[in-house]
């Protein structure tokens, strides 16, 4: 019998497991809908009923689970994550708390599946920025081998949760910002996360690490600067990759395009490249505006877009629980 948990169900990102979950309706026999305390003795309509979300508490997984999706933010994760794991629960976190933990695997099911085989019941889910642009990078990366990556993102308000989100509405009022530092509607912020000492934000050090991670690659160079614009849904990237090997424009978009869940837009006769109104709703990593970088020997650009909060949340940890779910 395969019992799931969802963990921060009433977030914005526990709310998307759910519809994903709804959509794709994975081989799961039983539910069970936590939150904190604030949230608990709510109803969710969900798998044509209803769900009363229970308190998460440190007995929350005493009646045993096969599978937990968390969203519930790092701190949550840090302190049930383990309790989950040691009652023989496979908990999938969407927090940074384990990402860059070595023994944690770091997945996006289609770049490094082959990861999950390594776990101690705690598995990973990348950065949102950091899961579109690897699936864009690894059929490049295998075949051209990339030396440098520099990274600049254009990422959506619903990225920083529901008070993002409220920003930008509220702004579009005149009403000033709670979440962020300035107003976001009509804005862009150059600042996403905390600043660190080397100048770089928190995101861009993410974004950084957890490519090496994930490609499992630390030599190649990676440079990144992250931008919140205003754009409810779907983040954006320009990717400018430099490659140690030559190669062919129009097999580079062939590898691109045979690539699963990628969707190449580029046709720019006809203004067709991808935007984040297209990708808001949909799973997949679309990339266009794919061309030369003459700047160097062997360079592309790409803009890459997908859904930050299916992609590059809710639906990843679905894809890695369906994974497990097939290796049973």
């Amino acid at each position: 019998m395969i019992r799931v948990a969802i963990v921060g169900a009433t977030g914005m990102v526990g709310r998307m497991f759910l519809k994903v979950l709804e959509e794709k309706k994975p081989n799961v026999d039983e539910y069970v809908l936590f939150a904190s305390s604030r949230s608990a003795g709510s109803t969710v309509h969900f798998m044509n009923k209803d769900y009363i979300v229970e308190e998460l508490t440190e007995n929350s997984f005493d009646s045993g689970f096969t599978y937990a999706l968390f969203s519930a933010g790092g701190e949550t994760s840090l302190k049930f994550a383990p309790i989950a794991a040691s009652k023989g629960c496979t908990v999938i976190d969407n927090s940074s708390a384990w990402r860059m933990e070595k023994d944690v695997p770091l997945v996006v099911p289609e770049v490094n599946p082959g990861d999950l085989a390594i776990h101690k019941n705690i598995i990973a889910n990348p950065n949102c920025s950091t899961i579109q642009a690897v699936v864009a990078l690894k059929p490049l990366h295998d075949k051209y081998k990339i030396k440098r990556i520099v990274y600049s993102t254009y990422q959506a308000v619903s990225g920083a949760g529901q008070q993002g989100y409220m920003d930008l509405e509220d702004g579009i009022k005149g009403v000033p910002p709670k979440k962020f530092p300035y107003p976001i509607f009509g804005n862009c912020l150059p600042h996403i996360d905390k600043f660190l000492d080397n100048g770089y934000t928190k995101e861009e050090m993410k974004m950084i690490n957890e490519t090496h991670k994930i490609l499992h690659d630390d030599t190649i160079k990676i440079t990144a600067t992250t931008v919140r614009v205003p754009v409810f849904y779907g983040h954006s990237e320009s990717i400018n990759v430099e490659f140690y090997n030559d190669f062919d424009l129009d097999t580079l978009k062939k590898d691109l395009a045979n690539f699963p869940g990628i969707i190449v837009k580029d046709d720019i006769e006809n203004n067709i490249y991808p935007m984040p109104i297209d990708a808001a709703g949909t799973d997949e990593v679309y990339v266009g505006r794919i061309r030369r970088d003459f700047s160097v020997d062997y360079g592309v650009n790409l803009w890459v877009v997908a859904d930050n909060i299916r992609k590059g949340a809710a639906s990843n940890a679905v894809q890695i629980m369906e994974k497990l779910i097939e290796k049973e």
